[in-house]
C-alpha cells in the first residue's frame, strides 16, 4: 500500500456558490500543503478528504478505496484534525486517547499501546495524567492530533493546525508535521506560507475553488528556494496570472 489519496474531477457547491470546480489532485506519501486565501475552498477539499462532505460529482480514493462506495474501509486508513474541535476536559489526555482508540475499533490488547505511541509522537508522555482543562493551546493542538494518529493511520488531514498559536507553539507544532510526513501521508491545509516553508514537501495552490497549481514546492518557486517569502512571491504571481 503506498497511502496515496486521488481525487478525480471532483465539484462542490454550496446552493448556488461552487466551492470547488473539477479538482484533480493527488496527495503521495510525504507533506502537502493545500495553500490559498480563506474561502478558496480548502476546508471543503479537506471535508471531503476526510468523507464529513461528500463529492457531488467526480471521485476521492485511498489506494483504490473509494470513499464513497467503501466509507468505511476508506476511512480507517485515515486521521483527522478539523480546524475548530472540542476535547473533554473533565478526562485527562491518556483517558481521552484510549476512549478514542476504543472508537478507532484498537484492539484491547494494543490499546494502551497506541495510546504511548501517539503521545510519544506528539511529545506529551509526562502530560498523559494531566486534565485536558490544564493544557496550554499549543498542547491542545498536540492532542488533537494525537487522537487522529492513535489508530496508526497512513492519511492524516490537518485543517489550519496553526491558527491561534504563538509563534513559539506555531514553530513546534511544525516541527511536529514535518516529522510525522516521514513515515505517511499528511494534508494541511492553511493560508501561511510560513506553513508551506516549514513543513511541506508539495504544495496545491487553491483559488476560488480551482487548482492553480499542484507539484513540489521547488517547482512553484522556479527554483528560487523555499522560504516563505519565495513562495509568497511565487503564489503572488501564479493569481494574478491566472487572473488576467
Amino acid at each position: 500500500m503506498t497511502d496515496t489519496v486521488r481525487v478525480v474531477g471532483v465539484s462542490y457547491r454550496y446552493g448556488g456558490v461552487t466551492a470547488l470546480r473539477e479538482v484533480d489532485v493527488e496527495f503521495p506519501t510525504g507533506v502537502t500543503a493545500v495553500l490559498g486565501p480563506n474561502g478558496a475552498g480548502k476546508s471543503t477539499l479537506l471535508g471531503l478528504l476526510s468523507t464529513a462532505l461528500r463529492a457531488q460529482s467526480g471521485s476521492v480514493d485511498l489506494d483504490g478505496t473509494d470513499s464513497v462506495r467503501d466509507r468505511r474501509q476508506y476511512r480507517r486508513g485515515l486521521g483527522f484534525l478539523p480546524q475548530s474541535f472540542t476535547l473533554p476536559e473533565n478526562l485527562t489526555v491518556s483517558e481521552f486517547l484510549t476512549l478514542t482508540a476504543w472508537q478507532r475499533l484498537v484492539p484491547r490488547s494494543r490499546r494502551r499501546a497506541a495510546v504511548e505511541e501517539a503521545l510519544r509522537a506528539v511529545d506529551l508522555t509526562g502530560k498523559r495524567d494531566v486534565k485536558i482543562s490544564q493544557l496550554s493551546g499549543g498542547m491542545h493542538r498536540r492532542v488533537g492530533i494525537a487522537q487522529a494518529i492513535v489508530n496508526r493511520p497512513g492519511v492524516l488531514l490537518l485543517d489550519e493546525p496553526t491558527v491561534g498559536l504563538d509563534p513559539r507553539q506555531r514553530r513546534g507544532l511544525r516541527e511536529l508535521v514535518r516529522a510525522l510526513g516521514r513515515e505517511r501521508t499528511v494534508v494541511v491545509s492553511t493560508h501561511l506560507t510560513e506553513d508551506v516553508a516549514a513543513t511541506a514537501d508539495r504544495v496545491v495552490v487553491l483559488d476560488e475553488g480551482t487548482v492553480r497549481f499542484h507539484g513540489t514546492v521547488a517547482t512553484l518557486t522556479g527554483g528560487r528556494g523555499g522560504r516563505a517569502s519565495d513562495i509568497d512571491a511565487a503564489y503572488e504571481a501564479l493569481v494574478a496570472e491566472e487572473g488576467r
